[in-house]
């Protein structure tokens, strides 16, 4: 009789949720998409391009990274939308593991940011301290910023990345995997987000709707997809409303004869189709609706609280 081989150690897994949050295009979508390997959250030079919480699913064996993009925060919301936005951020952070400061190198540490801080400090939550777009500024510039960051706050770490190009990011999911609580996985090793596809879609085209007419739209605008249909052949037929305010609006989104909106489409159409690495037709019709943004369905829609 031998002896049993002794089972060999494993690490005990880690997961956490870590919340993104900053001001107004600080770029935290494009660090979603940069730390998950793929494109799950829009980006746009708007400000308030997300609206909803959406997660980015990491695996950095022995730890699984939930990130939580959030909406932009800022102090004076004063639309319903905006309000309901910044709610959904501060909810994101409340409930998150870790909460990432998320700092532009080029703006700096300025009013908004302070404000933000002093109520995360206020919180209690354990913070990161992450200064994006760090490929814009002098190296010698950033010793000043994290001086005073540190200062005002405690955090656990310091991460300088640029989202943009992917400087630091690797990093950054190493150190990360180290912090996050011991736990089970809470998501399949395979799962990249838990945004339905039909809502990345809309989501893409509503990206594709701000990059061609980013000084005539306003940001809120809405686009749905309603119908979803998948073919034998693995082609996907996909049915998208853009809803306006105004009339106006519905001009400048079809253009002359129709150019605008088909060449949004296009462009739409591409970006879908690389994500569902299929075919895509995709129609889009447009319609003026004056009170959406008091509606509360509409809200539901985009996973936000109506009443914030």
């Amino acid at each position: 009789m031998t002896d049993a081989t002794p089972p060999i150690p494993t690490e005990p897994s880690h997961c956490g949720f870590i919340a993104l949050v900053g001001i107004p295009n600080a770029g935290k979508s494009t660090l979603l998409n940069a730390v998950v390997g793929s494109k799950i959250s829009i980006v746009s030079p708007k400000v308030q391009t997300t609206r909803q919480r959406i997660l980015g699913i990491v695996m950095e064996p022995p730890a699984q990274l939930i990130f939580v993009d959030t909406p932009g925060i800022f102090s004076t919301p004063k639309r319903r939308l905006e309000r309901a936005m910044v709610s959904a951020a501060w909810s994101g952070a409340n409930d998150a593991d870790l909460v990432m400061l998320l700092i532009d190198a080029v703006a700096g540490f300025g009013h908004e940011e302070q404000l933000m801080l002093t109520r995360l400090v206020e919180s209690g939550r354990r913070l990161v301290l992450t200064i994006n777009k760090i490929d814009l500024v002098p190296r010698t510039t950033l010793l000043p910023l994290i001086d005073a960051l540190t200062a005002a706050a405690e955090f656990e770490t310091v991460f300088l990345v640029s989202a943009l190009t992917g400087d630091g990011v690797s990093d950054m999911r190493q150190q990360l995997a180290r912090l996050v609580p011991q736990s089970p996985y809470l998501y399949p090793e395979d799962e990249l987000s838990d945004i339905p596809m039909r809502s990345l879609a809309a989501e893409l085209t509503r990206e594709q709707l701000f990059k061609a007419l980013f000084d005539e739209l306003p940001y809120e605008l809405m686009v749905e997809t309603l119908k979803w249909q998948e073919f034998d052949n693995g082609a996907v037929r996909i049915e998208q409303e853009i809803t306006v305010t105004r009339e106006g609006q519905r001009a400048i989104i079809l253009g002359h004869q129709g150019a605008m909106i088909k060449r949004i489409g296009a462009a739409a159409r591409v970006e879908i189709a690389k994500i569902l690495d299929r075919p895509v037709h995709l129609f889009l019709h447009v319609r003026v609706r004056s009170d959406w943004t008091s509606s509360p369905e509409a809200f539901r829609t985009m996973g936000l609280e109506f009443d914030s």
